[in-house]
């Protein structure tokens, strides 16, 4: 069903059960409505305001090394808006990585986001759940993301049909999962939001872990998702490359030789299901670039892969200048 649809049906359920988007708060308080950010400072929302599903009191406090946030217990979307004469009506909800132990905030979110609001997409860099809490609970984050952006669309000022998952490393990782799983049972808490879809319409991954199987998988972040000893089930069914269908939505890939922690076998074993999907796909495969490089330069034609991505979104019309209001 087309997602403006969907949006203008549940609206009624939707507004009543979430009201305005709200800020983030400490694990176990009440839920506040969101209040202005600081002037330069970003708006920041958290996406569960009535509570974290498997909330766990007594977690610890999130912190922040070094630009790598760890320990995440309330899942936030932090707002990054394009020019106001630029944006062009299409998000990208941003997933950073980190082996599902931290988030590299300042590198493949923040980074990323500059580059994306340069040509005209909101980007929501999400804070999800990580190796305290396992699968599935990145999975319910990233999925609620993109119901919360698509539910919010008119407030936000986005096109619920332009609504993007990027993802870097084990964010990637969950990106593809949102691309491939966004019907599973286990990514839905009950909540009515889950009404709203949930299918990213399109996804961009930066050297992505796909496979949690020998010999290719990121072993860091198969422990860290779903255990040293997973039951043979996650280990198939988080294996991204077996859960490709027709209806996963356009996918744009970048790797490189170079990567030895996540090696690019992972977007080619994701690259060819999609393939043979018939699913729309582009790869972009790089001499230079160790793991994590991001948008640093420097690394020769790696790191003009940021303007590869914006011609294969505005190939896709993902950048056309979004209709007069």
């Amino acid at each position: 069903m087309n997602h403006v649809r969907r949006v203008l049906v549940l609206a009624a359920i939707v507004g009543a059960a979430f009201g305005r988007p709200v800020i983030a708060q400490p694990a176990g308080s009440q839920a506040v409505r969101e209040q202005p950010a600081p002037a330069g400072q970003p708006r920041v929302i958290a996406i569960w305001p009535e509570g974290v599903p498997g909330a766990r009191p007594g977690g610890g406090e999130e912190r922040t090394e070094d630009g790598r946030v760890y320990n995440v217990q309330v899942p936030t979307l932090t707002v990054f808006a394009p020019p106001a004469d630029r944006a062009n009506g299409t998000a990208v909800i941003n997933c950073p990585g980190g082996g599902y132990a931290r988030l590299a905030i300042a590198n493949e979110g923040e980074g990323v986001a500059r580059r994306l609001t340069a040509v005209g997409v909101t980007v929501f860099v999400l804070k999800y759940r990580l190796v305290e809490y396992g699968h599935p609970a990145p999975l319910q984050d990233v999925l609620r993301a993109i119901r919360y952006v698509r539910a919010h669309a008119t407030d936000l000022g986005i096109n619920p049909n332009r609504i993007g998952v990027f993802g870097s490393s084990a964010g990637g990782h969950l990106a593809a999962s949102a691309a491939t799983l966004y019907d599973a049972p286990e990514g839905r808490t009950g909540a009515a939001l889950d009404a709203i879809s949930g299918r990213p319409d399109f996804v961009a991954l930066l050297y992505p872990v796909i496979t949690m199987k020998p010999p290719y998988a990121h072993e860091g972040s198969r422990r860290n998702l779903i255990g040293e000893q997973p039951a043979p089930g996650l280990l198939d069914g988080l294996s991204l490359e077996t859960r490709v269908t027709k209806d996963t939505p356009p996918v744009f890939l970048v790797h490189t030789d170079e990567d030895t922690s996540v090696p690019l076998e992972n977007s080619l074993l994701f690259f060819q299901a999609l393939r043979r999907a018939g699913v729309p796909a582009e790869l972009h495969l790089y001499e230079k670039g160790r793991h994590g490089f991001g948008t640093s330069a420097g690394l020769g034609p790696t790191s003009d892969w940021p303007a590869r991505l914006e011609a294969w979104m505005r190939s896709h019309g993902w950048l056309d200048a979004a209709p007069a209001r």
